[in-house]
């Protein structure tokens, strides 16, 4: 589905107001413990200031706690959360494949879980799951790379191409690859792109941890390896902070600079580095995805579990976390570059235009 950039504004926009709640004069509610995994990306500061805001507009209070990328330390967080009495937890998980145990002890204490933006997997106790449409993401990236090589390779087919991939614990990472291949894959087929270093697959492209830096000796040994007498066109990377790291990656070697253009560089969470890097010509893409109106969507699914009605949910049947199928809210992401970052970014007032300066 292709979107004006009306459209897109109108979603940006509208979701982050008409999803949030209106300050209330209420009193508490009851707290609600939200995990988020780590500070190290700019997003998930995002995220948790938006669900305190938007929580205490609501009249709850909220225990907010950052992990760090440790999962002990996580599940040792959301122990104590139950240990307290939060009315209602919410998580993204640094590892969605290890809070089984935990969510045990939150049903026996009554206690919903809400997944966040990342899927718990391997638990019956994931009551609803509130994200972003990932597989879209996969796709728009691609469908971005792929418009990129056009634009500034025009006559340089097949266009040589590396994939990054997320984190293999996060299960999102598995959409975002698959939704780029979907894309991808046929051309890697017809033989308009060629995978000079042959590593496909998120067993052998996955970055764990999202660690930017793995992402940077990874490009650094794939070009030292594949490209002696060959020109990188293009990589897929799936998060802004793997995209610096690649960036750093090929700019050490000299593109950018000279006749040797810059590389098509994807990306995901539109990090104010990576859109000032879109504005100084060097990462290409990003995508947008407006942590204000996910957390409207959470605030407002815990409501309706917190006052006995039915959370509103928009799909029943794509995320399996290998026990059930968890009921989920999917939102819009919204891709990104120089032709429209101001309008989404700025005149959605997710960044003041001084902050990309």
């Amino acid at each position: 589905m292709n979107f004006s950039r009306r459209t897109m504004l109108a979603l940006a926009t509208g979701l982050a107001t008409t999803l949030a709640f209106s300050p209330v004069m209420a009193q508490d509610k009851g707290t609600i413990g939200i995990s988020m995994p780590t500070k190290s990306s700019a997003r998930w500061i995002s995220d948790g200031d938006s669900m305190v805001k938007q929580f205490t507009e609501a009249g709850y209070g909220t225990d907010l706690q950052y992990a760090e990328d440790d999962i002990p330390n996580q599940l040792a967080q959301i122990e104590n959360m139950i240990t307290k009495g939060v009315k209602v937890l919410v998580i993204a998980a640094i590892d969605g494949t290890t809070l089984s145990n935990a969510l045990d002890n939150a049903a026996a204490s009554g206690i919903k879980v809400i997944a966040y933006d990342r899927l718990i997997r391997d638990s019956g106790n994931v009551d609803y799951y509130a994200t972003f449409d990932n597989f879209k993401v996969g796709v728009q990236q691609a469908e971005s790379l792929v418009k990129g090589l056009k634009e500034r390779f025009p006559d340089a087919k097949p266009w040589n191409v590396e994939l990054f991939g997320g984190s293999p614990d996060d299960n999102n990472a598995f959409f975002f690859y698959n939704g780029a291949m979907s894309v991808l894959q046929p051309m890697i087929d017809s033989g308009e792109i060629a995978i000079p270093s042959g590593q496909m697959g998120m067993d052998v492209v996955g970055t764990l941890r999202w660690d930017g830096a793995v992402a940077q000796a990874r490009m650094d040994n794939l070009l030292s390896a594949n490209y002696g007498d060959k020109t990188l066109h293009g990589a897929l990377s799936p998060y802004d902070g793997l995209s610096i790291g690649i960036l750093s990656s090929v700019k050490g070697v000299g593109y950018g600079s000279g006749d040797l253009k810059m590389p098509i560089v994807t990306g995901q969470d539109a990090e104010i580095p990576s859109v000032k890097s879109m504005i100084a010509g060097e990462q290409y893409s990003t995508i947008f995805k407006d942590t204000r109106a996910l957390a409207g969507v959470t605030v407002k699914m815990v409501d309706a579990l917190l006052t006995g009605s039915e959370p509103e949910i928009n799909d029943t049947s794509t995320y399996d976390n290998g026990v059930k199928v968890v009921p989920s809210y999917l939102l819009e992401p919204l891709p990104v570059d120089v032709s429209n970052y101001e309008e989404l970014l700025v005149g959605s007032g997710y960044y003041t235009a001084d902050q990309l300066k």
